[in-house]
């Protein structure tokens, strides 16, 4: 069954996101997801505030840049939100975006090679091993958990390129896919997430799961709330990008993307949306009846 999802924009002020979180909980949606934008909100301490705030709704941070964060550090946060909050956390790392990352000096000249060491090891930490490894970039000297997640935690690698999609196949537990992704894109990115879990042997039936992210616009002037949306990223030329309409209308775009291969698929708010707290309510209360 699909699961259906909806981000606060970290452009919001993060005061506001009790309310929204609250919202997302009570109705019912299946996922928050929160971004780590520089230099605007922190995805850690935003998604523990939100689990704390709520009950049953599962919080994604998408996603942590490997190159502005330790990764041990990195693993003894997710380990401790996924101890405190056990089901509900969902964290995906990637490369961040490069001029953010040059803008506070850790921009890497090799960004494949630095992901792949931080997924693994990352990815181990929270399986409980103890690792040692001295890679390009990751180095790690006798490094074990105190406290690692109980039957360890799913690793996310976000990616929009064809090196690190199939990079996930090989060493990631799923992929986030931006919003730049339309179902035939969607279509296209499992099948080369699919290669890179063949050549790392890993395709032996364990789920990976996709999410991705969907440009969504509902009431007044959504259309051109979304065509400036696109216009901004640049994505005017790219067709089957985004939803603006009812709820019936979206429902049915989230059913397009739950059959190229989405598991999870979690809508983007405009940067221009004009009721943040209207747009969670509308996903629970309009989309998701129509979509479960």
């Amino acid at each position: 069954m699909t699961q259906l999802g909806a981000v606060f924009r970290p452009q919001l002020p993060p005061e506001r996101l009790r309310t929204i979180a609250r919202l997302a909980d009570s109705t019912g949606l299946d996922e928050l997801w929160l971004w780590e934008d520089c230099f605007l909100e922190a995805g850690i301490s935003a998604a523990a505030a939100a689990l704390a705030w709520t009950e049953r709704v599962r919080v994604g941070v998408g996603l942590l840049p490997v190159p502005l964060r330790n990764v041990a550090l990195t693993a003894m946060e997710a380990a401790t939100l996924h101890r405190m909050f056990p089901g509900r956390v969902t964290l995906a790392v990637g490369h961040g975006v490069q001029d953010w990352m040059g803008q506070v000096g850790v921009r890497a000249a090799s960004p494949l090679t630095l992901l792949r060491e931080y997924t693994l090891a990352l990815r181990g930490l929270l399986d409980g091993e103890r690792i040692t490894t001295e890679g390009r970039y990751v180095t790690l000297d006798d490094v074990a958990l105190g406290w690692p997640p109980e039957g360890g935690a799913e690793v996310l690698v976000g990616g929009i390129g064809p090196r690190t999609l199939r990079l996930s196949g090989e060493v990631a537990d799923g992929t986030l896919l931006n919003e730049v992704f339309s179902p035939d894109g969607v279509r296209e990115a499992r099948r080369t997430i699919d290669e890179g879990r063949a050549a790392a042997g890993r395709d032996t039936g364990r789920p990976h799961r996709i999410v991705v992210y969907v440009f969504t616009a509902t009431g007044p002037g959504a259309a051109d709330r979304l065509q400036r949306e696109l216009a901004a990223t640049g994505l005017t030329d790219v067709s089957g990008l985004g939803v603006a309409g009812d709820a019936a209308q979206v429902a049915e775009t989230v059913q397009r993307f739950a059959d190229a291969g989405a598991d999870t698929v979690v809508l983007l708010p405009t940067a221009d949306e004009p009721d943040p707290e209207g747009f969670v309510r509308f996903v629970g209360d309009g989309v998701l009846p129509l979509v479960k």
